[in-house]
Parts: structure tokens; C-alpha cells; sequence
């Protein structure tokens, strides 16, 4: 014979937290089994309810199922279940009945086993308590826990992209290596560009493990703007200003790995250095006034002082040239070499500008800018290689920062690169070509910097000239850069990320390609 416990409520609620309410406090309503359910008839004073017990082995581990139109369960200890809530009972005194029948006995392994109109699953006993009649409650309830599944599976997505860049990033250093010999056609020492990456890598990786903490605890954290996308909110509170370590690191490995003698790298490393240090005053300014940085204009101004700082240096110091001559810009046949004179420096001073804000805008997306700038100086060390293989090493360090800086950054990201981190990226890569004349690989291999930048400028533009033209300004795109666009047509941000990710890889082996072959 099956038990069959019956509950009889007679001028009595039921509170939130599993007691009964009775004159003068709280009395207790407990049941020895593990797994409980309801089939409630009429709700209301003097109701019954019907509980029907099933004895099942293991009953402790399956959790709780939760019906519609019953009070909830919740555990309160491994032996008991205490009832949650009524619906909607008035505050009434009186007494609680319990009236038990049962032929196993009350130490049986049971389970209660509801039997409603409607079945709605009931929160596991790690999940917060719910009242029943809450169907709003209950629904953002399933939302956020399959908000969290789809938010392991794009983690899972983000390892996948930075595993992939990785693989790629050693196979073309180690062929390169292999091949520089006939590259350079010069001895090199062994593992000349694979070195730099895997210690640049290795150091900065290492170190963010106490570098993202210790930002966090300073409170160095990001501010969503109004103007983002909506899925964004979460990123709010995420540490920033990541370019304080790992732009330092880049520069210190490379410095030792050519062992401080080489002047083309002390410059590089200069320029990255101080459009660092323009970005980190961008970022502290942004935290302090909520958002609101170094104005456009006065961020393109010190930008454009650092370039001149560096132009000087360019022509006051003797640095490796073709032919020992400078402001010369290799292109592939039929052109050569391709002399500038006076249209040099503000070739130079262009790249730098546009570089440093193109990087600026690609970084929207967790792992966007620090896998595709990565990519981009594997493609400007392959094509500055046979000029100056010091600034080959420069790049790979470079390159080996930024997927070091991945490990914290790819989806979910532990930590931003800020504006520091981005300035630097952009000076960086900028004086690699300014150094070299490379400025054509510079455009090929920083070709999703280029869209994204193109897209911010067709953005403005097409506004401008619809509203001049029919008075109402329309937008070409559904929000700029051209990352935010695809966003808000459904695609994931993995998805958008090892799309870059891939069309990033197709331009450094043609920046490299044609590099190598303009010189």
C-alpha cells in the first residue's frame, strides 16, 4: 500500500521561507524525503492537500521538480524539505493538522511526487528560492541559465580562436627561421624570430596573472558607452589599461634578445613607448570623467608631436636604409624603389596617426585588436626581415606580447588593452615602416585595421551628405566601426572575431610576399 500524507492548513500561511505562520511565531513543516511535488486542488482556507509518496532509491541526488499552482520546496538540509510559499493566503491564526498514513514507515527512502495540471520545472537545490506564482521570476530565471550555457560555449569558442592564432603564429615564425637564410642571405643565429615571440609570450601571459588582479583592485575599470551595443553591459566593470604591462614587456625582450645595440629598435621602442604613455593619459582621463578622454583634436595633436620627435631622430641618425639612402619606399617591380623626398614625412606622419586609431577602433571585441595586431607584426617582421632584421626581432616581440595578452583577453575577457595598449600597438607598427619604407606591407598586413577605419569615415560621411541632401542624415551602416555593424546583425562575437582572425592571415602572408619581394 502506497503512503499517502495528508496536510490539512486550517487558518494558516505559509511564508516564503518554509514555515508556517502561527499565532505567536513560527512553527516548523518538514518532510524526511528528498524529492517532493504537488498536486494541489483548491487553495484556500480548511484546503487539503494531496501528497502522493513514491519510494525511489538515489532520490537525494535528483534535486526538485516544481508545479505550477502548488507552493515550492527547497531543501533546508540533506534529511528534510521545507514548503516555501502559498498562493496568495491571508495572515490568519490558527492551528496546522498533520495527519500521516503510512505502511513503509517513516525512515523509508522517499520520494513526493506531484501530479499537476501544468508541470514547470522547479529550481536544483543550489538555485535560489522562487515563489510559485512568480511566472516573470521564473522566466528570467531559464533566460540567465541558458544565457550562461551559451556563455561556456562562446568561452569555449574564444580558446578555439586563440588556440588556432597560436599555432599559426609559431608555424610561420618557425618556417621563416628555416628560410632566412635564403631570405636574408645572411647567417642567422638559430630560432632568430621565434625566440622573441615565445619569451614575449611566455613573460606576459605569466605576468598578467598578477597584473589583471592588481588592476582590478585599483579600480582601472572600463566604462560602457551609451553608444554601444546593448549585449555590452555585461563588459562593464571589466579592468582596463591591459598596455601598462605587456607594451613594456614587448619592448624590454626585445631590447635583450639584440642586446641594446641596435639604434633602430632603441627608436621603435621610443615612439611605442611615449603614444603608450598619450593612451594611458587618455585612459586615466576617461575613468575620471566618465568617459570623456583627451578630445580627438588634442589626441591627434600630441600624436602628430611624437611623430615630429621622431622624424628628427629619423634624419639626424644613421639607420639601416636600402641603398643607405632614406625616404625611399620599396614597391614591387615594375616601380622599385620609389623615392618621396619631402612627402616622406607626412607619409610617416599619417601612418602613425591612422595606425594608432585604427587599432584604437578595432578594439570593440574581446581578442579583436590583440589577435589581429599580433598577425599584423608577424607580417611587417617577415617584409622588414631582409632591411633590418633588428626591427625583425622588434616585431616578433611585438607579435608575442599581444598573444600572450590573448590569454586574458579572448572572450570572456579578463581584462582590456585600453587606449594604452592600443596608442602603443599602432606607434609600434607605424615605426617599423617609417624605419624601413615598408609602408606598403604596413597597409596590406594592417588591413582589418584599415576597414575598420574606413568604416568610421564612410560611416560619418554618408551621414553628413544625406542630411545636407534631404535634410534627415541616414547611416550606412547600423553603427560603426564595421565590428558593432555585424553585431547587430546576429553575428556572434567569436564568429566576428575568428573571421578577422582568418582574413588577417590571408593579408600578413601577401604583406610578406610583397615585402619581401620590393626589396
Amino acid at each position: 500500500m502506497r503512503s499517502h500524507p495528508c496536510v490539512s492548513i486550517q487558518n494558516n500561511t505559509l511564508c516564503s521561507f518554509g514555515f508556517l505562520r502561527s499565532g505567536n511565531g513560527f512553527s516548523s513543516l518538514y518532510f524526511p524525503v528528498s524529492r517532493v511535488s504537488f498536486d494541489s486542488r483548491t487553495c484556500g482556507l480548511h484546503s487539503y492537500v494531496y501528497i502522493k509518496v513514491i519510494a525511489r532509491s538515489g532520490a537525494m541526488q535528483r534535486g526538485f521538480c516544481l508545479r505550477r499552482k502548488t507552493f515550492l520546496v527547497d531543501a533546508m538540509d540533506e534529511g528534510s524539505v521545507g514548503f516555501s510559499s502559498f498562493h496568495d493566503l491571508g495572515d490568519t491564526d490558527g492551528s496546522v493538522e498533520d495527519a500521516f498514513s503510512s505502511s513503509e514507515g517513516e525512515a523509508s527512502d522517499g520520494e513526493i511526487v506531484l501530479q499537476p495540471i501544468t508541470d514547470i520545472d522547479l529550481p536544483t537545490t543550489k538555485e535560489h528560492f522562487r515563489p510559485a506564482d512568480d511566472s516573470i521570476t521564473m522566466a528570467a530565471h531559464r533566460f540567465a541559465t541558458l544565457g550562461r550555457v551559451q556563455k561556456r560555449r562562446k568561452s569555449i569558442y574564444g580558446i578555439l580562436n586563440n588556440i588556432g592564432l597560436m599555432m599559426f603564429l609559431t608555424v610561420v615564425f618557425v618556417v621563416v627561421d628555416w628560410c632566412a637564410w635564403r631570405i636574408v642571405r645572411l647567417p642567422l643565429a638559430p630560432f632568430y624570430l621565434i625566440r622573441p615571440f615565445v619569451a614575449s609570450t611566455a613573460i606576459v601571459s605569466s605576468v598578467g596573472y598578477i597584473c589583471v588582479p592588481l588592476i582590478r583592485i585599483l579600480k582601472l575599470q572600463s566604462i560602457v558607452r551609451k553608444e554601444d551595443p546593448a549585449r555590452h553591459s555585461y563588459k562593464r566593470g571589466t579592468p582596463t589599461m591591459g598596455g601598462i604591462y605587456f607594451i613594456p614587456i614587448a619592448v624590454i625582450v626585445a631590447e635583450v634578445i639584440v642586446g641594446f645595440s641596435s639604434i633602430e629598435v632603441s627608436g621603435a621602442s621610443a615612439v611605442t613607448l611615449a603614444f603608450a604613455v598619450i593612451g594611458f593619459i587618455d585612459d586615466l582621463m576617461s575613468l575620471k570623467n566618465t568617459n570623456n578622454g583627451l578630445s580627438a583634436w588634442m589626441r591627434i595633436f600630441l600624436e602628430v608631436a611624437v611623430t615630429t620627435s621622431f622624424l628628427f631622430w629619423f634624419y639626424t641618425t644613421e639607420i639601416s636604409s636600402p641603398y643607405s639612402m632614406k625616404m625611399l619606399v620599396p614597391i614591387p617591380a615594375p616601380v622599385g624603389l620609389l623615392y618621396l623626398g619631402t612627402f616622406y614625412p607626412l607619409l610617416t606622419s599619417f601612418c602613425f596617426v591612422s595606425m594608432a586609431n585604427g587599432v584604437n577602433l578595432t578594439d570593440g571585441l574581446d581578442g579583436l585588436a590583440g589577435g589581429t595586431a599580433a598577425l599584423a607584426f608577424t607580417g611587417m617582421s617577415i617584409a622588414v626581415l631582409p632591411i633590418c632584421s633588428d626591427l625583425a626581432v622588434f616585431g616578433a616581440s611585438m607579435a608575442g606580447a599581444c598573444a600572450g595578452f590573448l590569454f586574458h583577453n579572448r572572450y570572456r575577457a579578463s581584462i582590456f588593452m585600453g587606449d594604452t595598449g592600443a596608442l602603443g600597438l599602432g606607434g609600434a607598427l607605424a615605426a617599423m615602416a617609417s624605419c624601413t619604407g615598408m609602408f606598403f606591407p604596413l597597409f596590406i598586413s594592417s588591413g582589418v585595421f584599415v576597414i575598420e577605419a574606413l568604416s568610421v569615415i564612410m560611416q560619418v560621411f554618408f551621414f553628413k551628405a544625406t542630411k545636407h541632401l534631404q535634410g534627415t542624415g541616414r547611416r550606412l551602416f547600423r553603427m560603426a566601426p564595421l565590428h558593432h555593424h555585424l553585431e547587430l546583425c546576429g553575428v556572434k562575437e567569436p564568429v566576428i572575431v575568428a573571421g578577422a582572425y582568418v582574413i588577417s592571415c590571408m593579408l600578413i602572408l601577401f604583406a610578406g610576399y610583397v615585402g619581401l619581394i620590393s626589396v
